[in-house]
This record gives C-alpha cells, sequence and structure tokens, in this order.
C-alpha cells in the first residue's frame, strides 16, 4: 500500500512540475513575438498577457495597436534598459491595456539606471471628446486620439507605479508619467503612482476617465496636470515633492474660450512639500482653465496657494464668474497664500481638511505599493 500511495504521489508532482514548466500563459492568438529579455515591438492582434515571475527588460517602444490587448498581471516588473527617448509604452486609440495590480503586488514600470527622466513612461489614447479636435496626435508616440465617444474603454488599470519617466526630445517636448490622450471613462484608472518622474506626473488631455486614488511623489514638472477639455473627475490624490504646480488645470493653450470646456470636480487632495519652491503653486489655473470645483484640499508646506496669471483673459473671466471653487481648503506652513494672483480671487472657504485621507502623511490606501 505505501508503495502505491508513494507512486501516485509522485505521479502528482510530475503532472504539477510538467504543468509549471510549460508556459500555462496562452498567447498564440497574436503573432507578436513575445520575449522578456528584448521587450518591444507592436502588438497588432489578439492578446499577450505577461508572466509575472519574469522581468521584461524594455529594450525601445512597446505599442499595442487597434483591437489588440495587453494584460499585466499582478506583480509583473517592466524594467526599461534602453535609450531614455525611445522607450515607452503606448497603447494607441481602439487597444485595450489591463493593468492587473493588487496592494501587495503592484505591476512596476521602472528604469535600470534609476534617475528621472531615463524612460518615456506609459501612454494612453483614447477616443473620447477634447478641445483640440478629432484625430489630434500624440505629444509623444505620434499616435492618433480623439474622438466622440466619452464613454469609450482603453481598458482597466489598477495598482500600477512607474518611476523614473519625463525623458526629454526638447525643452517643450518630454514623457510624463502616465499620459491619458482623450481617454473615456469607461476605462478604469485607478490606485496609479508616479515617482521620480523628470516631467509631469501624470497629465490628462481631455477625454472624461474618472480617476480615483492617484499618487504623484517628486515629479520633475507639474505633479497633476489635466487640459484640452478635460471632463472626467478625480478623487483622491495625494502629492509630495512639488517643483512647478501641485495641481495645473487648463483648458486650451492655444484657446482659452474652446470647447469643450475643461469642467471637473477634483477631491480629498493632499499637497504637501514644496520641493524647489513650487514655482507655480498648489493650484494653477491656467490657459482659460475652465469650470474646475477642488473639494477638500490640505496643503501643507508650499511658497504659493493659487496662481493665476493677469494675462489670462480667459481664466480670469471665468474665475470672476465663479467658475474656479475651492472649497474647503487648509494651507498650513505656507509662504504665501495669494488668491487669485494677479487676477480676481477664487471663490475659496477655508477649513480643516483631512485631503487624500491623512493630511500631509501618505493615505492608508497608498501604503505599500505607491513608493
Amino acid at each position: 500500500m505505501k508503495k502505491v500511495l508513494v507512486s501516485i504521489a509522485t505521479l502528482i508532482a510530475i503532472v504539477f512540475t510538467s504543468c509549471k514548466s510549460e508556459n500555462i500563459i496562452d498567447n498564440e492568438d497574436s503573432s507578436f513575438e513575445l520575449d522578456a529579455t528584448n521587450f518591444k515591438g507592436t502588438i497588432g492582434s489578439g492578446t499577450i498577457t505577461l508572466d509575472p515571475s519574469l522581468t521584461y527588460k524594455l529594450t525601445g517602444a512597446l505599442v499595442v495597436a487597434e483591437g489588440a490587448t495587453l494584460t499585466i498581471p499582478a506583480g509583473t516588473t517592466i524594467e526599461s534598459i534602453g535609450s531614455a527617448t525611445s522607450c515607452y509604452i503606448a497603447i494607441a486609440r481602439g487597444a485595450t491595456i489591463n493593468v492587473n495590480g493588487t496592494s501587495a503586488e503592484p505591476v512596476v514600470m521602472t528604469s535600470n539606471i534609476k534617475n528621472p527622466g531615463s524612460w518615456g513612461g506609459l501612454v494612453i489614447c483614447g477616443d473620447a471628446a477634447t478641445n483640440v479636435g478629432v484625430d489630434a496626435i500624440s505629444e509623444v508616440g505620434g499616435l492618433s486620439y480623439g474622438g466622440t465617444n466619452n464613454a469609450d474603454s482603453s481598458g482597466s488599470i489598477t495598482y500600477l507605479r512607474v518611476e523614473y519617466t519625463g525623458s526629454k526630445f526638447t525643452s517643450s517636448k518630454e514623457f510624463n508619467g502616465v499620459s491619458l490622450f482623450a481617454v473615456g471613462s469607461g476605462t478604469t484608472f485607478e490606485y496609479v503612482s508616479s515617482v521620480n518622474g523628470g516631467d509631469d506626473g501624470i497629465e490628462f488631455f481631455g477625454g472624461a476617465v474618472n480617476a480615483k486614488n492617484l499618487v504623484s511623489i517628486n515629479a520633475g514638472d507639474d505633479s497633476i496636470d489635466f487640459a484640452d477639455g478635460f471632463t472626467g473627475s478625480m478623487d483622491g490624490v495625494y502629492i509630495k515633492g512639488v517643483t512647478k504646480a501641485g495641481i495645473e488645470g487648463s483648458n486650451n493653450g492655444a484657446n482659452g474660450d474652446a470647447t469643450p470646456v475643461t469642467t471637473t470636480t477634483i477631491s480629498n487632495v493632499s499637497i504637501v512639500d514644496g520641493g524647489l519652491g513650487s514655482s507655480e503653486g498648489a493650484i494653477y489655473f491656467k490657459e482659460g482653465g475652465g469650470t474646475i470645483t477642488y473639494e477638500n484640499i490640505y496643503v501643507d508646506g508650499l511658497d504659493l496657494g493659487v496662481r493665476v496669471k493677469s494675462a489670462d483673459v480667459s481664466a480670469i473671466a471665468r474665475i470672476q464668474a465663479g467658475d474656479l471653487v475651492i472649497n474647503p481648503i487648509q494651507f498650513v506652513n505656507f509662504t504665501t497664500l495669494v488668491k487669485g494672483q494677479e487676477g480676481s480671487e477664487a471663490t475659496m472657504t477655508e477649513g480643516v481638511n483631512s485631503g487624500a485621507g491623512n493630511g500631509a502623511d501618505l493615505p492608508t490606501w497608498a501604503a505599500g505599493w505607491a513608493e
């Protein structure tokens, strides 16, 4: 009887080992040649699913084309090892990305150099509306974006940390940590962190995605940026190490009155630590601004509260019309609180706030995965 039991146990072990030795991830419906040591190219069709037990070495641009899907399981690491401006991940309009991280096992996109600006970052293009027109071309990646479907879905991104992004082409053309071009409300974008980037942390170019629980730490430019008729929302934002603006909200750089007008509510926000001086303030209302409501804002240790340029006629007109509402906001350890710098005062109420959850401290929902 003992010999029979041993034989059965051995057989089970052999079968289990055999299953593990074979790649149980089925990528056969795509012609893309997946090589973890040379991760680049265009996923032109089908679904590619990564193996979380491997570290994928990004050696060039990885583009997911229209109709194709990239799925990244919890615990997967992608590490850029190539030229700074050529290494990025881009999701084309009509393509899908599924980042399935968890708080215990986030998906990490990073660089082997560990310096800000050492690779591009993640670019996602959708079919939602912007005020720069349909079929606009993304600033980086050269992909088409924008349309009329505000409910468009580019997939689901949860528990993602991007690090050391922001490579620079020119002084006016740089990658962000995550760039969302016309991404629609059908997309899940939650628990996303950008750390030690060379340019903006997370930027929204139009679109209607409703983002939740975002972290931006030590961004080289603006921590969070939105523009071009953004009509989505953000709930839960933790910003630390501000270089220029904590949050920069714009309508359109070429025409402050372009439509659709940026219209959004940003709730439960902590903006702390002025970094190199936070030259553009905790909140920068810029290029026509838009109709923007900030709720439960906590600001600690910045040189400037709210900035608006006197030459920004469209932005000042919107402030005078009551389109910028900050209610309530709490300022702690600030140098200069300027309500509507060089312009008119925003509708602002001061109070005692929790911000993203813990005031100046990292919120509990960001613990363990965001830094």
